[in-house]
């Protein structure tokens, strides 16, 4: 069967590889139906993967797919279902795993497409707790998005956040994936949007999407702006995803006892903190990386009932992925990429 593998940096294989034998006890054979690009690709693919790891080694971190054979003792899924998939191989014992706290699991194998094989094949086998079946209405483009996309938003605004209604929050590169789900997510539960752009292309999209207020980085200090529209009180939320070059702007978005909630570092992996800015203003800092499965369940009910849905860029076969990549990288993207594995069950 066809895979898509990583062979070395920046430099990617469509490959032969053997397919997955017969499910054993509590696995499921499922068929890749689409992977939704991310950062963590482009990381991969440019050799940022800060664990050890076996070239070659398949891509694809966030997937959906067809159950195509249930193995024994697997129950509540039915062969021809839509499936969404767990990106990280999580251990299922732990205490964080059986709390459903699966994002903090103590064993995690690693993530898949970075540390271990991912999900750009034909087929593979799974465990049946890392699938979260996708709810009538929601097709597998929907379902191929909720495990990082919208699942790591909610968990970000929701989990870690805890953001209400009313409240007004600054969310950065409001084009990315994770930003054009947070736009939807935040604006559908009554909060005042704040995003950042970098052309007028996107902010026109953004708008669309119901951001109250959307800024050209290139053209402006966002911060400046941001204070400006608050009335210098500053946002209750920012929802940071870009790193090094928008954390101090970000720390000065913010109101006294603001929160910033970040789960990535595009633009670089270190920066500096104000410590006095920080105590005296009361700021609280929330790392937050992936989901829980429940987030990825509410993510596709919210898209099953009209709530929200996944802003899709373009959609690429195999051959096309290297360009894919490289548009992600330079940032000239609206939404998800999604690379097209299979198209029926």
């Amino acid at each position: 069967m066809r895979a898509l593998q990583l062979i070395s940096d920046r430099k990617l294989e469509i490959s032969d590889i053997a397919p997955p034998p017969p499910p054993t006890h509590g696995e499921v054979t499922v068929r890749i139906a689409a992977v939704a690009l991310n950062h963590i690709d482009v990381w991969g693919w440019r050799g940022m993967a800060f664990a050890k790891r076996s070239l070659p080694l398949v891509i694809g971190a966030e997937a959906s797919g067809w159950v195509d054979a249930i193995g024994p003792g697997v129950s509540g899924l039915v062969p021809g279902q839509i499936v969404s998939i767990y990106g990280a191989r999580t251990c299922g014992l732990c205490r964080a795993c059986r709390e459903k706290r699966d994002n903090l699991c103590e064993h995690v194998g690693g993530v898949h497409g970075f540390h271990i094989d991912g999900f750009a094949q034909e087929k593979i086998n799974l465990p049946a707790r890392l699938l979260v079946p996708a709810p009538p209405g929601v097709d597998e483009i929907g379902a191929a998005v909720a495990p990082i996309t919208f699942g790591t938003v909610e968990h970000m605004l929701f989990d870690n956040a805890r953001l209400q209604p009313g409240e007004t929050i600054l969310v950065h590169a409001g084009g990315s994936g994770i930003g054009s789900a947070a736009i939807q997510l935040a604006k559908r539960m009554g909060c005042t949007v704040i995003t950042t752009v970098g052309s007028e292309r996107k902010a026109e999209k953004a708008r669309a999407l119901g951001a109250d207020h959307i800024i050209n980085y290139r053209e402006e200090r966002f911060e400046g702006v941001v204070r400006k529209i608050t009335r210098k009180r500053g946002v209750d939320v920012v929802f940071e995803h870009v790193g090094a070059d928008t954390w101090a702007g970000s720390m000065l978005s913010l109101k006294r006892g603001g929160r910033l909630v970040t789960c990535g570092s595009t633009s670089g992996v270190s920066t500096s903190i104000n410590l006095m800015q920080l105590f005296q203003q009361q700021i609280r800092i929330i790392g937050s990386f992936g989901c829980r499965m429940e987030n990825m369940a509410d993510a596709m009910q919210k898209m099953a009932a009209g709530l929200v849905s996944p802003v899709i860029d373009t959609t690429v076969g195999f051959e096309e992925i290297e360009k894919a990549l490289a548009r992600m990288e330079s940032r000239d993207v609206f939404g998800k990429i999604i690379l097209r594995v299979q198209q029926n069950a």
